[in-house]
């Protein structure tokens, strides 16, 4: 949790829902494997603040909508939402159970600004300021499923689009996309190791 309170400055719900997470993920995952068990111990660090990561490049004004395309357990829509209540997020998975487990954390943490849903991107037909995810696949596929959801109305300094969260040598991936698109190092924000090949992509859409 101090990992978390050594890179943001929270407030005191912020901390108390941060502080709830590990113990209500591990609670879940035991029952639906949402989250490696090999990487549990390093919950804080390769989830929530890899999560956090998109907050560091981005800073998003209030009212932006975020759409969380792939959520898995949560991730990084949960931690984001978190952070920035002033945000509205829509997290969605094609895999019911996960959806579930997300269902279960927003209802505990008493989060107002999240909706979870299972179903997937191409059914979801509403406009977003920025699509998120982390790992789902490669960016040329992705980016088809969710330029429908891309708003065309601008609140934010930096143009709606796509952020992803990738790791190692992105350079033949980079080369397939057809989009203006920007690189953010995230050992620049984060000094432990882990974060030494993460990165955030950013992809221009308007």
């Amino acid at each position: 949790m101090e990992i978390i309170d050594k890179y943001f400055d929270l407030d005191q719900i912020q901390l108390s829902r941060f502080a709830e997470l590990k113990e209500l993920y591990k609670f879940w995952n035991d029952q639906i494997n949402v989250i490696s068990r090999k990487d549990f111990d390093n919950f804080y660090e390769r989830h929530v603040l890899h999560s956090l990561g998109i907050s560091c490049v981005q800073e998003f004004v209030e009212g932006t909508k975020i759409l969380d395309v792939g959520t898995g357990g949560g991730f990084p829509g949960i931690p984001m939402a978190i952070l920035q209540p002033e945000c509205s997020f829509v997290l969605i998975d094609s895999i019911g159970k996960k959806i579930k487990v997300v269902n279960e954390v927003i209802e505990h943490l008493g989060l107002t600004n999240v909706e979870a849903l299972h179903k997937r991107a191409e059914e979801e037909k509403r406009k977003f300021d920025y699509v998120v995810s982390r790992a789902v696949t490669r960016m040329n596929k992705f980016i088809p499923w969710i330029q429908k959801n891309i708003s065309e109305t601008q609140i934010n300094p930096l143009p709606n689009g796509s952020l992803f969260l990738k790791g190692g040598d992105l350079k033949e991936e980079l080369e397939e996309i057809q989009f203006d698109y920007d690189e953010f190092e995230l050992s620049e924000y984060f000094e432990e190791e882990f974060f030494e090949t993460k990165k955030v992509v950013y992809v221009k859409m308007v």
